[in-house]
């Protein structure tokens, strides 16, 4: 359902199923209409990464933002004001139903994305997802098959690994600079929750919120990335802060504050992973150290324009780790700076998930990480669960 009409708000362009994509000369441009569910702090991202997108990379199907849905009229209303949404809602099956909205980005809670996805896929409209993709395994997996005979555009969002400095680790790994990985080590460790005086929320309710299904998607999304399929997990998952104070005394939290696992990769590698919200100190602990026969990498999203590299073939005494600042040789970095050393952000991590959105709803063709690959990082998750309640190691696979 993809529109080529100088015109945008041409409802028979907009809605035409069959329009082709022309190439961006004169005064024809392609355009794709937006639908957004949610309009919290990743809503808010995407809304922006939406409107950026275009010009920051100067992509070849541009967005219209059609319509917001929240929770509340009154709130969507304000917020599609805000975003700049021509429509708003707090009905999410209205936005599904519109038929200017021809691809839908979800980033509203977990427990919503499967039937929100299914419908709008049903409907032949592309697809984004927030991580994680489902509850569990099992919707994540009909999310995927539902997406791949649906034929429809999608992805699911991860977006640090989208930083200049963990695709240039991508690349040096799959160039052989660092050998064979051998090791792998990676973290995601914050600390909104380290002081165990700090209330019950949500983040303390669910298993979804908890740090395994908050914060370990993100880092073994990057390690499947970076050293490839895990075999088998053993895990050891413990909630630190067992109360919070409430309103009316101390409640119970029933979730999981940290969390460690070691690894069996389908190349032999060995690894570990550990997860934690009650990190003392760490804001943004996105970290890993990969270890390779000749030569190793280190990199921590706290310093996120930054990736260490040690090559073992120099000199003996000239041996040690080389800073290498990101610049515009660098993937995905130049659109938005041309100084070395000067950096991109947080922000941009998602406009560049934006633009691959884009990308992918342009050329037919999929794009990483799709809904097949959110399903496997709910799979590692269910069998480091699995693993933590047998006390035994899990073949992912069984999950």
């Amino acid at each position: 359902m993809i529109a080529t009409s100088p015109k945008i708000d041409d409802p028979a362009a907009r809605t035409n199923n069959n329009a082709r994509f022309g190439a961006r000369r004169g005064t024809v441009v392609n355009h794709i209409g937006i639908g957004l569910v949610g309009s919290g702090y990743m809503g808010k991202a995407h809304a922006v990464a939406l409107r950026a997108a275009a010009a920051v990379f100067d992509t070849a199907l541009r967005p219209t933002l059609e319509t917001l849905c929240t929770t509340t009229e009154h709130g969507a209303r304000d917020k599609a004001r805000q975003f700049g949404f021509a429509r708003s809602t707090s009905d999410w099956r209205v936005l599904v139903e519109d038929p200017f909205v021809q691809a839908v980005v979800i980033a509203s809670p977990q427990h919503t994305h499967k039937d929100i996805a299914l419908a709008a896929m049903a409907r032949g409209k592309h697809v984004f997802c927030e991580k994680p993709l489902g509850m569990d395994v099992a919707e994540s997996r009909a999310m995927a098959e539902a997406a791949e005979a649906a034929g429809v555009a999608n992805m699911t969002g991860f977006n640090y690994i989208r930083t200049p400095a963990s695709q240039l680790a991508r690349q040096i790994i799959a160039s052989g600079e660092i050998g064979r990985i051998t090791y792998f080590r990676g973290e995601h460790t914050e600390d909104f929750l380290a002081d165990p005086n700090e209330p019950a929320n949500w983040r303390t309710e669910n298993l979804a919120s908890g740090a395994m299904g908050d914060l370990s998607p993100h880092i073994i999304n990057a390690t499947l990335a970076l050293a490839g399929p895990i075999n088998r997990v053993i895990a050891d998952i413990e909630t630190v802060h067992p109360t919070r104070p409430g309103p009316h005394g101390p409640v119970a939290v029933t979730n999981d504050d940290q969390a460690h696992l070691l690894l069996r990769f389908a190349s032999g590698a060995m690894g570990s992973l550990f997860v934690s919200r009650t990190a003392t100190g760490r804001k943004m602990g996105y970290a890993y150290d990969i270890f390779g026969t000749k030569g190793a990498i280190r990199f921590d999203q706290e310093d996120q324009n930054a990736l260490w590299l040690y090559k073992g073939d120099g000199r003996p005494d000239r041996q040690g780790f080389t800073k290498i600042l990101t610049g515009p040789l660098h993937p995905d970095y130049q659109p938005f700076c041309l100084g070395p050393g000067h950096g991109t952000g947080y922000q941009d991590q998602i406009i560049i998930e934006a633009r691959d959105f884009l990308a992918a709803i342009a050329t037919g063709q999929p794009v990483w990480p799709t809904f097949r690959d959110g399903m496997l990082v709910n799979q590692v998750i269910e069998a480091a669960r699995l693993s933590h309640a047998e006390r035994r190691w899990v073949a992912v696979e069984e999950c």
